[in-house]
């Protein structure tokens, strides 16, 4: 006979992630569930054995996947779903059901979706600390919910970084998430004397991981667009102020009148003072 772990998470306080039951089972051959759909998110993780999947996918195709050990299934809410454990070598396997209001954001980070609900891992040191918060999840089921939720956490936390399906999709957010966080210093600290290590640093970046990305998302080096940037500061202070240039000059971080000159004509190919008066309306 099957042996099975099974437990009700006691609390559903929590929003953004949640648990609503979770358990481990090592399966009879042939041991199927459903058709059936889930009111929330539920993830099955395979320790041994193998099984198969049906799962309906976007277009109402109940599509097959063959899923063995090391692997793992994601069912989706309202998803048909139905999984049987091989005959020969049936699967034993832990899981959890969750959801919440960053549930969905959570697995796009994973890479899974009603298309594509098999997990398959790129790193086995990482899947196997999933692994390991699964199982304490289940044998501590009288922990305090804010303890378990914590284990969650880091069950979803081992999920994304481990995902195959994953690298593309989290690498394009991250690589987003470090631009923005780099053109937010840049607004907020132009007028400084900045430098490129710095606009890294706050990115939590090595300065030659941090330009490459840069250059790649942006098409300049971060040295060009911070230029750019305290240029383009610059002629809307000649066009809307009385300022002198000097004083121009280091409200855009150049103390130096003649550096900020050169700067300036380096970009516009006239002076400032040029450029003033060709552009000045007043």
């Amino acid at each position: 006979m099957s042996e099975v772990i099974f437990s009700v998470f006691p609390s559903e306080n929590f929003v953004d992630l949640g648990l609503y039951q979770f358990g481990w089972e090592k399966c009879d051959p042939s041991q199927s569930f459903g058709p059936a759909a889930r009111n929330h998110y539920l993830f099955h993780y395979v320790i041994s054995g193998t099984g198969t999947l049906y799962a309906e996918n976007s277009k109402g195709e109940s599509i097959e996947y063959h899923i063995k050990s090391g692997q793992g299934f994601m069912m989706f809410p309202h998803q048909i779903c139905t999984y049987i454990a091989d005959n020969t070598i049936p699967w034993e396997y832990t899981w959890i059901e969750f959801d919440g209001l960053r549930a969905k954001e959570t697995l796009e980070l994973a890479g899974l979706n009603p298309n594509q609900p098999v997990y398959k891992s790129r790193y086995k040191n990482i899947s196997d600390a999933m692994k390991t918060e699964m199982l304490y999840i289940v044998n501590n089921k009288d922990a305090s919910p804010l303890h378990l939720i914590g284990h969650l956490y880091l069950v979803i936390d081992n999920l994304i970084r481990s995902s195959f399906s994953a690298h593309l999709v989290q690498e394009n957010k991250l690589r987003d998430f470090y631009i923005k966080e780099a053109f937010a210093f840049i607004e907020q600290n132009f007028q400084n004397d900045i430098s490129v290590e710095d606009i890294a640093a706050s990115c939590g970046l090595n300065r030659s991981y941090f330009g490459k990305i840069f250059r790649e998302n942006i098409g300049k080096t971060p040295q060009e667009f911070l230029i750019s940037y305290r240029m383009t500061k610059a002629t809307e202070l000649l066009k809307l102020t009385t300022l002198s240039i000097a004083d121009i000059g280091n409200a855009v971080g150049y103390p130096n009148q003649l550096h900020f000159s050169r700067a300036f004509k380096n970009v516009y190919g006239i002076s400032p003072r040029q450029w003033r008066y060709e552009n000045n309306s007043r």
